[in-house]
């Protein structure tokens, strides 16, 4: 049986690796990357679900993070290349990164759309090296 809505889950950087939890219901673990945090997360969420004869899949989950966190983890993706990429001012995204601001759901949206169109672009590029 699926879960009608996604269950939220909130991932945060640890001085160890990652944790994520669902303030909804009593859901935590940890790992020490993303993907296992991901697959632990998948797994802790079935257990809590067992008695009730639900079965969780990936889809049924919605992973969040602070923008503050997600920068300082990624920190390949400069703020100030990603408001240019997207037509932002870079002041105004430095202050949401640094949590001085809270960006609307517009925003959001518009942030999250040119991280995942950067994720797009490097996935397509095959390295070569030239003597």
């Amino acid at each position: 049986m699926a879960v009608k809505r996604k269950i939220v889950i909130i991932i945060e950087k640890t001085d160890t690796g990652f944790s994520a939890y669902s303030d909804d219901f009593a859901i935590f673990t940890t790992a020490k990357s993303i993907q296992d945090l991901i697959e632990n997360t998948l797994e802790a969420t079935n257990l809590y679900f067992e008695e009730q004869g639900r079965e969780i899949q990936i889809d049924d989950l919605k992973f969040e993070i602070d923008f503050k966190q997600f920068f300082q983890f990624y920190k390949l993706i400069n703020s100030n290349f990603l408001a240019h990429k997207i037509g932002m001012n870079p002041t105004l995204l430095s202050q949401y990164v640094q949590g001085h601001k809270k960006p609307s759901q517009k925003q959001i949206e518009k942030i999250i759309n040119g991280i995942q169109q950067i994720g797009k672009e490097l996935a397509e590029i095959n390295l070569i090296y030239k003597n």
